[in-house]
């Protein structure tokens, strides 16, 4: 999803921007005659985006209304900007306007808080 809605978050820790995910989420209202191709478009995204070198997270949700919520937290503005180059992804974004009723209620913000580690916390005895 591409963003719409710019926020630049800051913080008053001793991070930079340039160390903290990104994350990108909005809402997408499908066209009603094109809401099936649209649930089978942008899952077909999930896993492939998932396995993608600084995914954090990409989650799909379907709202009561209709609308598609994307959830995307990436490590860094190369890795987003990587995929947002893949084919598939470009293929979709072509011709969004053919299958959105309007564009994506989206949102790109620096997270404040810190990404939880992979890294299993130790065993307490």
């Amino acid at each position: 999803m591409t963003n719409t809605n710019t926020n630049t978050s800051t913080s008053t820790s001793t991070s930079t921007n340039a160390e903290r995910p990104l994350a990108l989420y909005g809402f997408l209202r499908p066209r009603p005659h094109r809401a099936d191709e649209v649930r089978r478009i942008l899952s077909s995204l999930v896993e492939p985006t998932r396995q993608e070198p600084g995914n954090l997270q990409y989650h799909l949700h379907e709202h009561e209304d209709g609308r598609f919520f994307l959830y995307e937290v990436w490590r860094s503005q190369e890795d987003l900007d990587r995929h947002n180059a893949t084919p598939p992804l470009r293929a979709f974004l072509e011709d969004l306007s053919t299958f959105l009723e309007e564009a994506p209620d989206g949102y790109f913000d620096t997270m404040v808080s810190p990404y939880p580690s992979t890294t299993p916390a130790p065993a307490t005895a």
